[in-house]
């Protein structure tokens, strides 16, 4: 294991060869604020928030840190004033495409912002990513993709239609930022307006509690393989049936 020192806001470690910058700063306590990271997704910078400065001499970049590798000695400033000056501007255009986020706000305020000096949007996706890429790389469904480019960039079903691979597992939900995807029962259904999903709800066939949508049902028997009628019990009811 190679081991490369780093100095991030002056506090001296060593981290191994290749670990981000935004994780070298986590083991140190050093938050540095991020919209489009998880740990469990592999690093994207779509939302810059996450701007730090790498100082070298005299010189100076601003670099994402969620996916910027260290290779070499660093020293690092995450809160320098070029550091904040590059992420107040990350979050005026954030604000500026979607202004209804209360985390937004939340990071505006911590940074000294009441609101965006650009045209509003009024958006309620930031284009983070998280939902296709747990999607993906998670669940595995690839029910959603990224679809045309620069302003007109958006998050859909492949085609524009219904998310026709869509389990209804609720990740995206989980993990978006702005709360831009919700999901809701109606009845016997389970249904996410974005991604024009609407799935029909499975029941115990013994006690009558709902087990979860039935396309997901069929989705995770036939990725673990399990025996065809597994999810016609709930858990209850299959354990006191063994």
């Amino acid at each position: 294991m190679i081991m490369i020192a780093v100095t991030i806001n002056g506090k001296k470690s060593e981290v191994e060869r290749g670990t981000t910058i935004l994780k070298a700063a986590a083991a140190l306590n050093i938050k540095i604020p991020t919209l489009c990271n998880h740990e469990l997704l592999e690093p994207y910078g779509a939302c810059r928030l996450c701007l730090v400065e790498i100082v070298e001499g005299d010189r100076s970049t601003v670099t994402t840190s969620c996916n910027y590798p260290i290779t070499k000695p660093l020293v690092v400033e995450t809160e320098s004033k070029t550091a904040v000056k590059a992420r107040r501007m990350v979050l005026e255009m954030l604000l500026a495409r979607c202004n209804t986020s209360p985390e937004l706000d939340r990071l505006a305020a911590k940074h000294g912002l009441s609101g965006s000096r650009f045209e509003l949007r009024y958006d309620d996706c930031i284009l983070c990513g998280l939902c296709e890429r747990v999607c993906r790389e998670v669940v595995g469904a690839n029910a959603i993709t990224f679809a045309q480019r620069g302003a007109e960039r958006v998050v859909v079903p492949p085609f524009g239609g219904e998310a026709e691979q869509c389990i209804g597992c609720g990740a995206c939900v989980y993990v978006c930022p702005t709360g831009a995807i919700q999901i809701q029962e109606d009845g016997d259904q389970k249904i996410i307006d974005r991604w024009s999903r609407v799935l029909e709800l499975k029941y115990c066939k013994a006690c009558g509690v709902e087990v979860a949508p039935a396309f997901q049902c069929d989705y995770f028997q036939k990725k673990a393989d399990l025996p065809e009628d597994f999810f016609d019990l709930c858990r209850d009811c299959r354990v006191a049936s063994r």
